[in-house]
């Protein structure tokens, strides 16, 4: 059986004609071609007639004309295919060469097409050079002829680049193919389409920015609810701690009340207390009434002095640390220079003092618990040479070092 196509072998391209392989060499440097008897696929459009020769084509075309109808003519189309190389007709050749010489001098000038369509069209969205091309490509006959055009080449990369035809070319005047009520009622139907379909747009970027909404706002739910969640747990942690530090307070008073019963015991001469000895709760609250309290330490009264003037002042902790950094530094200066009376004397009228320290409740306490004394009328305080304790001050120091760098001090 003959050929009816010729097929490269490095693409497997199927091809019509000598001249259509030759076109595809040149195109893609392919040379291996072999006769074939599988025939190129012609589907034809029912709605325009147009071929298209790969079901690729096909749908290509479905996707930009909407037309999703085709005839198979393939086995019509199929003809034995001629390996004879095409004869190129001189004379032919050299006129067409003379011939786009002449095109290349003659001065080049936009068409001319039908004003009253480029107005409709431009009316519809389209621009001056898009309308211009489309009603020359499409004989400059109608709307809907020049919009199919727009439909089929809108890919096209010049397609909004205002077209160009040698100035000596005769235009033919358009003949209408409708009488002007079917043109008056096509172009009416035309703009329809375009008003529904910019309608249909408009609807659809609505819905997407209400999605958009809905999604942002279901994101700031989920932010507010996590910020609530991590602030709950936040104060159940502040809790906790407060709860364990007070928890470890009550423990260690337990143990010096018992170090102090066992020493007690041991000065009267009497033996150790046993952990299981178990005594009437009357005789233990009889002894109770006669044991002496033992008066709180001077870390104990720092402590205390420090976590009042942190709740006195709870919703300023930044004033809060300060006077306790201006305390530490007062009773630092103290313990490093006893000898220096400038570091021992404190003017109460100063502004920096009693914006630091003096004006909150507790800051003047803490330092007479340190050993600082009201002279002069209560315009100083001072702290005499002889009672320096540095045991003292060095608690002082550790109080107030624990209370600022513990976020979890004084809190309730």
């Amino acid at each position: 059986m003959a050929g009816v196509s010729l097929k490269c072998g490095d693409c497997g391209t199927l091809l019509r004609s000598v001249e259509e392989a030759q076109q595809h060499a040149e195109l893609t440097n392919h040379s291996n071609f072999s006769e074939s008897t599988e025939a190129v696929l012609n589907l034809v459009c029912t709605a325009c007639g147009k071929p298209c020769r790969s079901k690729t084509e096909s749908d290509l075309h479905t996707k930009r004309t909407g037309h999703t109808e085709f005839v198979d003519k393939t086995s019509e189309a199929a003809k034995p295919i001629s390996l004879e190389a095409p004869k190129v007709d001189e004379a032919a050749t050299s006129e067409e060469a003379l011939n786009a010489d002449a095109s290349q001098d003659a001065e080049m000038v936009v068409p001319e097409v039908d004003k009253k369509l480029v107005e409709e069209l431009e009316a519809m969205g389209f621009s001056t050079a898009r309308a211009t091309r489309a009603l020359h490509y499409s004989g400059n006959a109608s709307i809907e002829a020049a919009i199919n055009w727009i439909v089929e080449h809108e890919s096209d990369p010049d397609i909004d680049q205002m077209p160009l035809v040698p100035a000596n070319t005769k235009v033919e005047a358009p003949k209408p193919s409708l009488t002007p009520e079917e043109l008056k009622a096509k172009q009416q139907e035309l703009r329809e389409k375009a008003r529904k379909k910019k309608e249909e747009e408009e609807r659809r970027m609505e819905r997407e920015r209400e999605k958009e909404r809905i999604r942002i706002g279901k994101e700031l739910l989920e932010a507010k609810r996590i910020e609530e969640e991590n602030e709950r747990k936040r104060l159940l942690a502040l809790r906790k701690a407060e709860k364990e530090e007070e928890r470890r307070a009550r423990e260690k008073i337990k143990q010096k009340l018992e170090e102090d019963k066992a020493e007690r015991r041991r000065k009267l001469g009497l033996p150790p207390e046993e952990p299981s000895e178990a005594k009437p709760s009357t005789v233990v609250e009889e002894k109770k009434s006669f044991l002496p309290v033992r008066p709180a330490t001077k870390a104990e009264q720092m402590r205390e002095c420090l976590r009042s003037l942190k709740q006195n002042h709870k919703e300023d902790d930044t004033r809060v640390k300060k006077a306790f950094q201006t305390l530490l530094t007062y009773v630092g200066n103290v313990a490093r220079n006893p000898d220096e009376e400038k570091f021992r004397k404190i003017r109460l009228s100063n502004q920096t003092f009693q914006e630091r320290v003096g004006a909150l409740k507790g800051g003047i306490e803490f330092l007479e618990i340190c050993g600082f004394e009201k002279i002069d009328g209560g315009e100083f305080l001072f702290l005499p040479r002889d009672k320096v304790e540095m045991a003292v001050l060095n608690s002082a120091g550790s109080e107030l070092d624990s209370a600022i760098k513990n976020p979890f001090f004084g809190v309730l």
